[in-house]
């Protein structure tokens, strides 16, 4: 009966035919789950889901919450086994940016068209210097939530800071949805469709933001050739000096 609520419920968040199916298979999976292993089973979820991120985890903590409000196990227990579930699939992509490491990376983006060796090292300066505030605010960002380990695997962030930020922004992130599906029970996907327009923002301002990277290194590249050409940035080759000959 419980799981037959559950999945109910998560079919009530879709607002189209197909994610009506694709969130009803995951509720389906995960609910059977939980009533199989309890929490632990929330946080497999929730680690699969840092690894394969087309699995919503929108769709997934809160009804981790819903399952608590209705007494399958404790509030506490869902909070917990959720972060981490977290860490660990987020630890798995660190390990994988160090298996890359700053080399491999670089002989990477090396061969990658419009792509120079000075846009690399800035990159990695730059999450040097601002790695902290990029792995603890990406964990609470769509889409960058689970990419962000890669990168503070490749520079190399020490894995005790990496475990801190990713256990304190999962923290945040995860008792959001899973206070939202103890709290509003059916009524949970209002948050699932705010984070879905956050989502889509965001995808669109990557979107942006890639293409204007794109004409402007276009237009730069098209800018040293001409100038290759003519020899001066005037675009005019300088007249030889014949003073005094």
């Amino acid at each position: 009966m419980t799981a037959l609520i559950l999945a109910g419920v998560a079919a009530t968040a879709a607002t189209d035919d197909s994610n009506q199916s694709f969130l009803l298979r995951i509720a389906n999976w995960l609910v059977e789950l939980m009533e199989i292993i309890g929490p632990v089973g929330a946080g497999i979820a929730v680690a699969l889901e840092n690894l394969f991120p087309p699995i919503p985890s929108e769709a997934i903590l809160p009804l981790a919450g819903i399952a608590a409000g209705r007494g399958l196990f404790p509030l506490w227990q869902a909070l917990l086994w959720a972060t981490i579930g977290s860490i660990v699939g987020a630890y798995a992509l660190y390990w994988i940016g160090r298996a890359l490491g700053r080399k491999r990376t670089r002989w990477v983006f090396e061969r990658l068209p419009l792509v120079k060796v000075e846009d690399v090292d800035k990159t990695e300066a730059w999450f040097d210097k601002h790695g902290t505030k990029a792995v603890f605010f990406g964990r609470m960002l769509p889409i960058f939530r689970s990419l962000i380990s890669i990168p503070a695997g490749i520079t190399g962030m020490h894995q005790g800071k990496f475990l801190a930020l990713t256990a304190a922004g999962s923290l945040i992130w995860n008792t959001i949805f899973i206070m939202a599906g103890f709290w509003l029970g059916d009524n949970w996907h209002i948050v699932e469709d705010i984070s879905g327009v956050l989502q889509n923002v965001i995808i669109a301002v990557v979107a942006l933001l890639v293409l204007a990277f794109i004409g402007w290194r276009v237009w730069s590249l098209n800018r040293e050739k001409k100038i290759a050409r003519t020899g001066g940035e005037d675009g005019s080759a300088e007249a030889p000096d014949t003073e005094g000959k």
